[in-house]
């Protein structure tokens, strides 16, 4: 068997076993810029209609590898306080494939000034498939490689988040359904099971200087069963136009991040990880690329908010 792929079918077996210390959704780099797939009271805060898109290769040179795409769309439904947007995200590794559609509703209260409160609900599914012809393994007679697996796997999430012209905190649920991805226990085999997920996000906007802004953000990832996940980064915007940052995560990666304000409507954005656990000696780090389209609407915004 290739050696390579001979560790990502240990891998995925690792993810879908009931005693795994793994995390089950997908990760981003760029999530200070992808909020909506953390919490989905984000949807509206913008005050306009967002259009979002990210594509992440992880672990490149790894045979079945982690591969995530994303599409989203929100904005704010007139001004009732109401925000409205979807999520499509497309997530593989190995012989698995995940697509998750959720549609986002979030409701925000003015608490003050500049203090908004927005309580978010997401409903939705996943549409689970393992296809076990895309690997190879020793014995063909193995149950447990027989058939392939197709499931749906309804999602339903929620989230509180704050936030004021410079800072904003957020904590959510992607999903309070526990349901299972892969059950093998009648042939002797394990049961994976969605874990309750619980994140974390936060960040805090500071005016160096009338051209130079710096935002830290931390993003915590905790789920039953598995080790805290913690992401810290650090971004320099200047002239409003060009982004440059670092970012780094617990016991996994050292991140590079890269943006720039194409236009008014238009940004770019690019991150590159490179591992430092024991995968760093089977891949050459992760590239994330991402697009975002900002609608806005007919007055002049006096400042965008780099969140």
């Amino acid at each position: 068997m290739n050696k390579r792929l001979e560790r990502v079918i240990v891998l995925l077996v690792l993810v879908m076993s009931s005693i795994a210390y793994s995390q089950q959704d997908p990760q981003y780099t760029q999530y200070m810029f992808n909020t909506m797939s953390v919490n989905p009271a984000y949807v509206g805060s913008k005050g306009h209609s967002v259009i979002n898109l990210l594509a992440r290769t992880q672990w490149v040179g790894i045979d079945g590898a982690p591969r995530t795409q994303t599409l989203s769309y929100d904005t704010p439904v007139g001004y009732t306080g109401v925000g409205l947007g979807f999520n499509l995200v497309n997530d593989a590794i190995g012989p698995a494939t995940e697509t998750y559609l959720d549609v986002n509703v979030s409701y925000t209260v003015r608490t003050s000034d500049e203090g908004n409160l927005a309580f978010g609900m997401k409903l939705g599914g996943r549409f689970f498939s393992v296809d076990w012809s895309k690997g190879i393994y020793r014995d063909k007679a193995d149950n447990q490689f027989n058939a392939n697996i197709n499931r749906f796997l309804p999602t339903i999430g929620a989230g509180i988040y704050y936030y004021e012209s410079n800072w904003y905190a957020g904590i959510a649920v992607p999903n309070i359904l526990r349901t299972d991805h892969y059950d093998d226990a009648s042939g002797g085999g394990t049961v994976a099971t969605e874990r309750m997920h619980y994140f974390l996000i936060a960040g805090y906007v500071f005016d160096l200087s009338e051209n130079i802004k710096f935002k830290p953000a931390v993003l915590s990832k905790i789920v039953s069963g598995a080790p805290l996940s913690l992401d810290v980064s650090a971004n320099f915007l200047f002239n409003e136009k060009f982004r440059v940052g670092a970012a780094w995560r617990w016991g996994d990666s050292v991140s590079a991040l890269l943006g720039f304000q194409i236009s008014r409507s238009l940004q770019m954005g690019y991150a590159y990880d490179l591992t430092t656990s024991n995968y760093s000696n089977y891949n050459s780090g992760t590239h994330e690329v991402m697009l975002r389209y900002e609608i806005f609407k007919t007055q002049t915004m006096k400042s965008p908010r780099f969140f």
